[in-house]
């Protein structure tokens, strides 16, 4: 079966390493918080002004003055530090942080993403998404494979405005793990129950899939 959006970070969560400092975007990212790996030291950074999230508090400990970018309540762990825009973009901007994690309408063989407007619906504003995408080491989305409507979000070439060009480089969906190469998609996992064959149908741009696909370790 395909992953729930629970199950997309959790897979993500693999590609932690201790002692990174890490973005979250809105959407599935933020559940990341959730899956850090037992004795793994991992900084999570929110560009609203917070050094150091913790998991989703439950309903009792919520603390309405304590948000993420996307405005969800969220828990401080110990030594967390809070700071203004200037200050978090600065650290964005610098190249202080090693892995930014985002959610996507698009993405296209090239490592292009389109994150932050849908044609002719109201946008809000972009958020700090353009910065994460000009100065991110290193790059994953996470997103559904295709759409509302069953059609794929790994496309040729992107439909909607960038955010950013060639800057993905890996994309955990709800059907695989599929890798930016100087050749296309590289296909790298499947999701549990998910043929080879399911994905590459589901895929609008070329796949390449080399040898026996390993299904995602999720434990």
């Amino acid at each position: 079966m395909a992953l729930d959006k629970n199950g997309i970070a959790k897979r993500i969560a693999k590609e932690l390493k201790d002692g990174y400092y890490v973005n979250l975007g809105i959407g599935i990212p933020t559940l990341v918080a959730n899956y850090i790996p037992s004795g793994m030291e991992v900084i999570l950074q929110s560009e609203n002004g917070l050094l150091g999230i913790g998991p989703f508090p439950p309903d009792d400990e919520v603390d309405a003055d304590l948000i993420n970018a996307g405005k969800q309540t969220v828990t401080a762990v110990t030594g967390a530090s809070f700071f203004d825009s200037s200050l978090s973009f600065a650290m964005i901007r610098g190249g202080h942080v090693n892995l930014t994690l985002l959610g996507a309408f698009e993405v296209s063989e090239k490592g292009d993403i389109a994150s932050w407007k849908v044609p002719e619906k109201l946008v809000k504003g972009m958020g700090g998404a353009m910065d994460l995408v000009a100065s991110a080491k290193r790059i994953i989305v996470a997103m559904q494979h295709t759409n509302k409507e069953g059609e794929s979000k790994l496309l040729r070439q992107c439909t909607l405005p960038l955010t950013g060009v060639g800057c993905v480089k890996r994309i955990v969906t709800d059907l695989a793990v599929v890798d930016v190469t100087e050749n296309g998609f590289k296909l790298v996992e499947r999701a549990p129950g998910i043929s080879v064959e399911e994905i590459i149908k589901a895929t609008e741009a070329p796949l390449l899939v080399e040898g026996d696909i390993p299904e995602m370790d999720l434990s």
